[in-house]
C-alpha cells in the first residue's frame, strides 16, 4: 500500500498523519449469494481502459494535452477527489469542482478528444466514505462529482483507514450500488491494495460484500507494488496478484473465468515504489500488457503521468520515476492497450 513517495497522497494533508481506523466486526452482508454469472463488463469507449493516473494538485503536473499529443492517449484519471470536512466532495478536499483550474483542465481534455475518469479517495486526506454517515448520503456525494463533469466512469481508491473499518466498506459499496442504478450505463471501478498472491482477506472481504449487495462493479482493480518481498519479476508478481484477484471476483460473483477476467484490472506503478529495492520496469509494463490483452481485462493503469519522466537532481520523486527512461515510456505502453 502507498506510503510516502508517488502514494496518492493530498498534499494539503501529508503532514496530518492519520490514526489506523479500528477494524470494526460488521458481518458481510447476509444477502442471498450472487446467482452464477456469465455477463461481461460493460462495454467501454475506446482508450477508457487505458486511463493513467495524474494528480493535477502537485508532482509537477505536465499539461494533460501535452501528454495527449506526445502519447496518443485519450484518457485520463484525474485525482483525487476528498472530503471537505463533511459529506462533500472536493479536489483535495478543498479546490471546487467547478469554476476552477481542474475544470478547466477536464474541458482541455475533451476539447482535444479525449475523456476523463474521475478518482475519489487514495491514501491521505479526509475520506467521503468515513465523512458520510449512510449510503444515500455518500451516494449523493458521489452524484455531485458525476453530475458536475457529466461522468461516463468514476473510480473509487479505496485505501487506509476507508478500506480498513468494515462498516465504511460496505457503505461504498451499497453507495455505489446506487449510483450504477441512477447513471445508467456508467462504468465504475474500485481500486484497492493486494499481495502478490492477491487481495488480502479484507480486500476479498470487500468483493464479497459487493456480490451480495449485487453490485454490478465493471472493474475490481489490484495496485500490484509495494508487496514489503515478492518472487521474480515485478511483471510475475503483478500477474501472480491478478490471478488471485481473478479467483476471488469469479469466487464471489459466479462468473466465468472469461468474465472474471473482463471484471478486473490493474494500476501499476512506474519506477520505483514506496518499496526500497522494489521497481517496476518498462518490461514490467509490458508483460502486464501482454496478460492484459491476453485476458480482455477491464483496465490497465498505472500511477502516474506526474512520474512518467526521469528525475533531475533533488527532482520530488512524486514528480519523478527514479529509473532512467525516455519521457512517457510508461504512458506509451499502457496506451496501446485498448481492452
Amino acid at each position: 500500500m502507498r506510503k510516502t513517495i508517488g502514494v496518492r497522497l493530498t498534499a494539503p494533508l501529508l503532514a496530518a498523519a492519520l490514526g489506523p481506523a479500528a477494524l470494526l466486526l460488521a458481518p458481510v452482508t447476509t444477502a442471498a449469494a450472487a446467482p452464477a454469472r456469465t455477463d461481461v463488463a460493460a462495454a467501454a469507449v475506446p482508450g477508457m481502459a487505458a486511463a493513467p493516473y495524474e494528480y493535477l494538485g502537485w508532482g509537477s503536473p505536465q499539461k494533460p494535452t501535452d501528454v495527449m499529443k506526445a502519447t496518443g492517449v485519450k484518457w485520463f484519471t484525474l485525482a483525487f477527489i476528498l472530503s471537505d470536512g463533511g459529506c462533500n466532495p472536493k479536489w483535495d478536499g478543498s479546490r471546487p469542482l467547478t469554476g476552477g483550474s481542474d475544470e478547466a483542465a477536464i474541458k482541455s481534455i475533451r476539447a482535444a478528444g479525449g475523456d476523463v475518469v474521475v478518482s475519489v479517495g487514495g491514501w491521505s486526506g479526509n475520506k467521503l466514505g468515513e465523512k458520510c454517515s449512510s449510503a444515500s448520503a455518500l451516494a449523493a456525494a458521489y452524484q455531485k462529482v458525476i453530475d458536475a463533469y457529466r461522468l461516463k466512469a468514476f473510480d473509487v481508491d479505496i485505501e487506509n483507514t476507508e478500506f480498513g473499518n468494515a462498516t465504511v466498506r460496505q457503505r461504498v459499496v451499497d453507495a455505489l450500488k446506487i449510483v450504477k442504478t441512477k447513471n445508467p450505463g456508467i462504468v465504475t471501478y474500485i481500486t484497492l491494495g493486494t499481495t502478490p498472491t492477491g487481495p488480502d482477506a479484507t480486500g476479498k472481504d470487500l468483493i464479497k460484500r459487493g456480490a451480495a449487495a449485487g453490485l454490478a462493479n465493471d472493474g475490481w482493480v489490484v495496485m500490484p507494488f509495494d508487496f514489503g518481498g515478492h518472487s521474480g519479476t515485478m511483471g510475475q508478481a503483478s500477474v501472480g496478484a491478478l490471478e488471485g484477484l481473478k479467483a476471488a471476483v469469479k469466487s464471489a460473483y459466479g462468473y466465468s473465468d472469461d468474465a472474471a477476467y473482463r471484471h478486473i484490472g490493474v494500476s501499476s506503478m512506474n519506477g520505483n515504489t514506496d518499496e526500497a529495492g522494489e521497481t517496476v520496469t518498462t518490461a514490467d509494463f509490458r508483460t502486464i500488457l501482454g496478460y492484459a490483452k491476453q485476458h480482455h481485462l477491464a483496465r490497465f493503469s498505472f500511477w502516474s503521468v506526474n512520474r512518467d519522466r526521469a528525475c533531475g537532481s533533488g527532482t520530488d520523486a512524486d514528480a519523478c520515476s527514479g529509473v532512467a527512461q525516455s519521457p512517457y515510456e510508461f504512458t506509451r505502453i499502457v496506451v496501446q492497450y485498448q481492452g
